[in-house]
């Protein structure tokens, strides 16, 4: 190594060791001026030797060229989100909840919620190689140019370790504020809130202005089982990211009951103005990763994990009219359209009604004047009224009897709040159902928007989902502002959907409960639509993460006669009917992982975890995080744990790790 490759060297690590301490430790080694200085002589040495610029230089995080458009990401382990709870009564059926699943001896971690935008960050052998949005929680957005012009995230960790972890990106109240004067002397548009800023930062196409926008991040989990890396908890895995050089919040606490739990919630709710960012909440986590294992998730997110919602604000205004919908399940759902009013940074003229009950026992009128707030500061809702400033005529408002769109005498189902149309025929649940049906998570038919689909509904020309198969162009093209051009690529993109995979179509089918990620999961289990429309309660339930409701939804679904005859002319149209990600072909008695549900715990030190589950997946198995009765095999690496524990306590197979060697080269 000659003089010039020792001095980039040696810059690279002091600049990252002083970045550290000043973005992350918030405790300056230098000043200013002297890591300004050191910067700009790496920057001229790398401009007279290209070839010596690293990877996770410093000098890259000033962006770069702008992109012509994100790149998507489909995330290793899928980031959900969390249920809410908005009080304590909340918290309290959490716990108990908690308790009932696995007794009395368990600890919290609580934490703040920062109020910005989810990401995701990958690491190969220390360095960072990738960041992604959320997105819908399977497939994200790659941000990684971005994201490091965010000088909090270590661009190399000071372990040389492989590792996704996850976090938040925010913008800092001070940031928020010079982002907005600087927009307000332009005469630009005012950003609404910190959240919204960051998020359209990190979506900017110019790296540059990412960059300008002087962003940070906490990081708070790693993708996956945090006991892949030796650690047993929740607590001891943010110590661990800390180590690695990455923002770990500190303001967290290690809570042994619930009531420790309110008594963090309290001190935040008043010392939250004092914070340099904003936070919307707290993240209540089950602590020992045993426990999560144990406990598990439903199909949307963990069961170990709640985040407290803080209460919103809460403004008046006048109640103008209520405006009645019905959804593609046949719900009528109450609207509320409001004198428009400033709630959380933006401007608020509708507001949810939930139901018939919510506006009886609340006596909401139309006239009334009503109090508003955001729950969860996302969705606007009444929440009540100001019976002093009521008008001496106003009347009680009555619900219809008979539904808006086809006249039929609406229903309240056993054990439901919700008024429903349950006329199969309503041309307001078969214009919201085809709506859904070719949304982008569904079959993804771009340009089939809902006007669209009201005028083609108006001109008759379909009917139901099937028929959207059989439009022409020229037909298309004699409608309003659509044309011939439009027309044919309209038909073309009807013309590729056929070709989706089967989750999609199951999805957009519109089937009670069974949301995407439960469609990709049948999809896997059963290959195709034939196969899925014969399965019973009990063969569903037996797969991971199918419970009774969901499963009891799948088989009445396809028991109808009029599902049954739209799944045929859907097939006879060409739609694909199969799935299309990995299928595994199995000879009876010589593969041991088919049909199977595996866990994996303890340290393997021959394969990665991740190697490990996709090879047993290629070979017809379940891999699956908790050890239960449903459980046919545990692999045990080395310190295996509590799932070893529970698997010999209820008779499971457990086999080592030569042994899963053995089989998986047969």
């Amino acid at each position: 190594m000659n003089d010039i490759e020792k001095r980039v060297a040696e810059l690279n690590a002091l600049l990252h060791e002083y970045g550290h301490a000043y973005y992350v430790l918030d405790k300056p080694l230098v000043s200013d001026a002297v890591y300004d200085q050191l910067l700009h002589e790496l920057i001229a040495l790398e401009q007279e030797n290209p070839s010596l610029i690293y990877p996770d230089s410093p000098t890259q995080r000033v962006g770069g060229a702008p992109l012509e458009g994100f790149q998507k990401v489909t995330h290793t382990y899928p980031m959900l989100s969390l249920s809410n709870a908005f009080n304590v009564e909340d918290l309290r059926d959490f716990d108990r909840k908690i308790r009932q699943s696995i007794g009395d001896d368990f600890t919290y971690v609580c934490e703040l919620k920062i109020d910005g935008l989810a990401i995701s960050l990958r690491y190969e052998d220390g360095v960072f190689v990738q960041g992604a949005t959320r997105g819908d929680g399977v497939v994200g957005e790659d941000i990684t140019t971005n994201l490091k012009t965010i000088r909090a995230i270590p661009l190399r960790l000071k372990k040389p370790v492989t590792i996704e972890v996850r976090g938040e990106a925010y913008m800092p109240k001070k940031s928020f504020d010079a982002l907005n004067q600087a927009r307000a002397k332009k005469g630009d548009e005012l950003f609404a809130n910190p959240r919204n800023a960051a998020a359209g930062s990190l979506r900017q196409l110019d790296p540059k202005v990412a960059a300008s926008r002087n962003l940070s991040t906490f990081i708070y989990a790693v993708g996956g089982n945090g006991e892949v890396y030796g650690i047993d908890s929740h607590a001891e895995m943010l110590d661990y990211l800390q180590d690695l050089g990455f923002p770990s919040n500190k303001e967290r606490q290690f809570c042994e009951t619930i009531e420790d739990v309110l008594a963090f919630i309290n001190k935040w709710t008043e010392e939250r103005p004092n914070l340099a960012y904003e936070i919307d909440g707290i993240v209540v986590k089950v602590n020992r990763y045993a426990h999560q294992d144990e406990l598990g998730f439903t199909a949307k997110s963990p069961r170990w994990a709640i985040a407290y919602k803080f209460p919103a604000e809460e403004v008046s205004t006048k109640l103008l009219d209520i405006e009645l919908t019905v959804g593609r399940t046949g719900v009528v759902t109450p609207t509320a359209i409001l004198q428009p009013v400033q709630i959380a940074g933006t401007t608020v003229g509708r507001a949810s009604l939930h139901n018939e009950d919510l506006i009886r026992e609340k006596d909401i009128r139309i006239g009334d004047t009503v109090i508003v707030h955001k729950a969860g500061d996302i969705i606007p809702e009444v929440v009540g009224v100001m019976l002093e400033q009521r008008p001496e005529d106003s009347e009680p408002y009555n619900m219809p009897t008979n539904c808006i769109a086809c006249d039929s005498e609406l229903v309240r189902l056993e054990g439901e709040v919700a008024l429903r149309c349950v006329n199969p025929t309503c041309p307001a649940q078969i214009a919201e159902g085809i709506k859904h049906f070719v949304s982008r998570n569904a079959m993804n038919i771009d340009g089939l928007g809902d006007k669209v689909v009201e005028l083609l509904l108006q001109e008759k020309y379909i009917r139901d989902v099937a028929d959207l198969y059989h439009l022409e162009v020229d037909q298309l093209a004699k409608l309003d502002r659509m044309g011939q051009l439009s027309a044919t690529n309209l038909v073309n993109t009807i013309e590729r959907s056929k070709e989706n995979s089967m989750e999609r179509l199951i999805f957009g089918l519109g089937i009670r409960h069974v949301g995407a990620k439960v469609a990709r999961i049948v999809s896997e289990e059963y290959e195709t639509i034939e196969r899925l429309m014969a399965a019973t309660v009990e063969e569903l339930t037996a797969i991971h993460e199918i419970g009774g409701k969901i499963a009891e939804s799948i088989v009445a679904y396809f028991d109808n006669d009029d599902v049954k005859h739209l799944i045929t002319r859907l097939n006879e149209s060409g739609v694909n009917m199969e799935y299309k990600g990995k299928k595994v072909v199995v000879e009876a008695g010589e593969n041991p992982f088919a049909g199977k549900t595996i866990v994996l715990t303890g340290k393997l030190t021959q394969l990665t975890r991740n190697d490990a589950k996709a090879k047993i997946e290629e070979l017809g198995g379940t891999v699956t995080g908790s050890v239960s009765k449903k459980t046919d095999l545990v692999i045990a690496g080395e310190d295996a744990g509590s799932k070893l524990t529970k698997a010999q306590d209820l008779g499971i197979e457990v086999w080592d790790e030569d042994r899963l060697l053995e089989q998986l080269q047969k």
